[in-house]
């Protein structure tokens, strides 16, 4: 199973960057879509349907903002649209799909910058995540959950980690809510296979942060614990532009 999370900043807009004839590449067999800032009534999906994608949708409320995707050639046995924490379904933050005994969680984690109130709003979300998390781990012990995180979770996942002590995604609270899900038995899968540094995700569009690469690396596909085994290769694709992030990869034995 080749799984691949990418927050397009926008499908439409992506998809007038090559992001339909990157699909056929051939990059994977499930593709998970963070902040599409679409609806399935307003994106040309028939290009999904010919290279043989089925494709599922939890927008947000608001036009143009938010919301998540997926595009799989696995057919799922079930789907579910959000986690029944009403503001983060109102902003399309959350999509589930079954794969027999396997589950894969894509999710979309608000990002603070805004001010204070959307900071404080990101802990409670994260609190309701881990607790969502930990409760489905009862029946559903083999998570996959990939998506944009907001959240760097060590020094060697962002360029610059001494002046943004203070940024949001970068904050002690949330870096030790990472810590949290790593201790609970989740496996960042990227960092398995690759130790080394500069290895980034996401790039301001300021002060030509990208091709000097001063990122940051905040989407991930982690699984829990007994996966681990399972796991064959990850990898970021730096060299994908369709956005302001880069798609994350992950192949597993199954």
């Amino acid at each position: 199973m080749r799984i691949v999370s990418y927050n397009v900043n926008g499908l439409r807009s992506a998809m007038t960057k090559g992001f339909t004839e990157w699909l056929q590449e051939d990059p994977a067999d499930i593709i998970c879509l963070q902040e599409i800032k679409a609806n399935k009534d307003n994106v040309d999906f028939a290009q999904f349907d010919k290279l043989g994608y089925d494709h599922y949708w939890f927008s947000a409320q608001k036009k143009g903002y938010s919301g998540v995707a997926v595009l799989t050639r696995i057919k799922p046995d079930s789907v579910q649209y959000g986690n029944g924490n009403l503001q983060s379904d109102a902003e399309g933050r959350f999509i589930r799909l079954d794969f027999g005994d396997l589950t894969l969680i894509n999710t979309y984690i608000p990002s603070g910058t805004s001010g204070d109130e959307r900071q404080t709003y990101k802990y409670r979300w994260l609190d309701e995540f881990f607790d969502y998390l930990t409760e489905l781990r009862k029946t559903r012990p083999n998570l996959i959950v990939c998506g944009d995180y907001n959240i760097c979770h060590k020094p060697i996942d962002i360029h610059d980690p001494v002046s943004n002590k203070n940024s949001t995604g970068f904050l002690p609270e949330e870096r030790a809510w990472m810590d949290k899900l790593f201790a609970s038995g989740f496996v960042d899968t990227f960092r398995h296979f690759n130790p080394d540094p500069h290895q980034y995700s996401w790039w301001s569009f300021r002060a030509n942060a990208r091709n000097n690469n001063k990122g940051w690396r905040i989407d991930y596909i982690n699984v829990t614990a007994p996966l681990k085994e399972k796991l064959k290769h990850a990898a970021i694709y730096q060299q994908v532009k369709h956005s302001d992030h880069c798609p994350v990869y992950l192949e597993l034995a199954l």
